[in-house]
């Protein structure tokens, strides 16, 4: 039998909470990471009440928010850099990715450069990164992208609208927070098509 026949090596970096109603405890998950949270989302969510339930839940618990709203769908790399430079010139201490995918991908995409600076082109491939990354809690509102389970942003180039797959081990969540409630309010049309997203993920693993 070979030396290393039956043996398990996994490394699971991210805290997974998995709470009907648990945005509410947001706060208390967030607390011992930062007390300056940089919440990344798009404007739909702040319509649904979830912004501002997350921001009741952060500042009960002592922590500042700093909002960007401004993410789009497939974020680029200009977007990332605006997330950025707005995080950086906010002193923020820990990033909070609420919203689908591209939220997600955006708050992992600004720890890149915060951590290493430069552009996500520099960070295309895997262990790429510079620096000390920022804590990155993870709250995804559909049931699709798996983005909070894994280490990769998957940015556009702004330029050549190639997207460009960033992955590094010190990217990954610190925490998932998956409350089946956010994903109530998503339209149908996004709730169809991340449930077959779902399942394309499931299919590829097979």
């Amino acid at each position: 039998m070979p030396p290393h026949a039956g043996t398990i090596d996994f490394d699971h970096r991210t805290r997974t909470l998995v709470q009907r109603g648990g945005l509410a405890r947001l706060g208390e998950l967030t607390a011992p990471l930062g007390r300056r949270a940089l919440l990344v989302t798009d404007a739909g969510l702040a319509k649904a009440g979830h912004l501002r339930r997350a921001s009741q839940s952060l500042e009960a618990a002592g922590v500042e928010v700093v909002l960007f709203d401004h993410v789009t769908p497939n974020p680029t790399s200009a977007d990332v850099a605006a997330c950025a430079k707005f995080a950086r010139n906010e002193s923020v201490d820990v990033v909070i990715g609420l919203g689908g995918g591209s939220s997600m991908d955006c708050a992992k995409g600004t720890l890149f450069l915060l951590a290493g600076g430069g552009t996500m082109a520099d960070y295309r491939g895997v262990g790429r990164g510079r620096g000390t990354f920022l804590p990155l809690v993870a709250i995804p509102t559909t049931a699709g992208t798996g983005s909070e389970a894994q280490s990769f942003a998957v940015i556009a180039d702004d330029r050549t609208h190639l997207k460009m797959a960033c992955g590094d081990k010190r990217a990954a969540a610190r925490v998932a927070l998956l409350d089946a409630e956010l994903t109530l309010t998503m339209p149908h049309e996004v709730t169809t098509l991340t449930g077959l997203d779902a399942i394309s993920h499931a299919v590829e693993t097979a």
